[in-house]
């Protein structure tokens, strides 16, 4: 099928600007930064202008996508193929440093984010924009989808004292940006004033998913395999703070959901009770690979989104946290620090970027109640956010 959009690869290698030959340029990208021809981001540009790709750039995970979830970090190396340099900006560092950005004027980026304030793209993407002020180097991004579409903001917005980073700056969990539009809302709304241009979709409308698109799926991180996996991403990546498995080790990560202790007849009847809209939920049972529960058999359920604009990923997880607790009081718990190169502040509280919000949960307070005491701050969210928007 033929794509319904063009990325903002494309438009560059279909009209390349003058600067791109006469510049110096790096490159931060993984596995998933490809054409809708599949073809790599890197291999597209090197093919063009051989002589002005300087360096990569890798995200978390690494730029192959090799590397597991939290502080599994990667080492810098030369490109097997390039043969020039690749940075890692999750190991060592997760900022540029002066020596990285000293053979380049340009830092291009060209990642797929999943549209979730913890999916540690956008930090990256944020420090970036810092460095590139502080060393004087210019960024251009280019944008790709949101895949769960950018209609749709749920959410509390992150505090202050929980910024870390799987929280940068104040934005609600699932924030409806492209990565696009979120680094022009960081780089004006938040004051860093690099010298930024992002080069559009063509095509692409707020409404849209990846399926929409007409795009192949490539996965961005390894536990991120496929769309139905984003869709679920903004409200299960809560588990990563609990000893709930959330399906790491399985080969659907963060759809299906468990512990031991869990008879997932039971904890389906009482989700049921909870109506909540666009999706199903299934029993199933399942022994993880790797990560919690390795090796134990867990009972659980999986999450079928059956309704895509009525599914509210970020309230049915905080839905099934509280409906564990309630059932399993003593088998039940938070996981303890380090997370995210933090290691004192308790994982679920940098994740949702709120205690207070975690406090209620466990106290049993109405989840209808919660939501509605961050829905000013959110509104306030979505008007200054809109100003940034690059798609209507």
């Amino acid at each position: 099928m033929r794509p319904k959009i063009k990325l903002g690869i494309e438009s560059l290698l279909e009209k390349p600007p003058s600067w791109l030959k006469e510049k110096r340029v790096g490159l931060l990208v993984n596995q998933a930064s490809i054409d809708s021809s599949l073809r790599y981001t890197h291999d597209l540009i090197f093919r063009l202008f051989p002589k002005s790709l300087k360096a990569l750039f890798g995200p978390q995970h690494g730029i192959f996508g090799e590397k597991q979830d939290n502080m599994k970090e990667s080492s810098d190396l030369i490109h097997p193929r390039l043969k020039i340099p690749v940075y890692s900006l999750y190991g060592k560092t997760r900022t540029p440093t002066r020596d990285m950005l000293d053979d380049i004027d340009v830092l291009i980026i060209d990642l797929q984010d999943v549209g979730t304030r913890v999916y540690t793209f956008i930090s990256t993407v944020a420090l970036c924009l810092r460095a590139a002020f502080q060393y004087g180097k210019k960024i251009v991004v280019l944008d790709r989808p949101d895949p769960i579409g950018g209609s749709m903001v749920e959410g509390n917005l992150l505090k202050d004292q929980w910024r870390s980073f799987v929280g940068i700056y104040p934005v609600p969990m699932r924030h409806g940006m492209t990565i696009g539009e979120i680094a022009n809302y960081f780089n004006n709304y938040f004051g860093i004033d690099c010298e930024l241009e992002v080069i559009p979709i063509q095509g692409w409308r707020r409404k849209m998913d990846f399926t929409d698109t007409g795009l192949i799926w490539a996965p961005p991180s390894p536990n991120m395999p496929s769309l139905e996996t984003a869709l679920v991403y903004p409200g299960q990546v809560l588990l990563e703070g609990t000893n709930l498995s959330e399906g790491r080790g399985t080969t659907r990560p963060l759809e299906i959901f468990g512990a031991p202790f869990i008879d997932p007849f039971l904890l389906r009847e009482t989700l049921k009770s909870k109506k909540l809209k666009g999706v199903y939920f299934r029993e199933i049972f399942f022994q993880p690979t790797f990560n919690k529960w390795q090796g134990k058999l867990c009972g659980g359920l999986q999450i079928h989104v059956t309704n895509r604009q009525s599914f509210k990923p970020f309230f049915t997880t905080l839905t099934i946290i509280q409906t564990v607790i309630s059932l399993y009081p003593d088998e039940f718990s938070w996981i303890p620090p380090p997370y995210e190169y933090e290691y004192e502040k308790m994982p679920i509280d940098l994740i949702i970027g709120d205690k207070d919000i975690r406090k209620k949960i466990e106290q049993g307070d109405s989840l209808e109640a919660i939501e509605g005491s961050f829905q000013e701050e959110l509104g306030n969210f979505i008007e200054n956010s809109r100003r940034y928007h690059l798609y209507r």
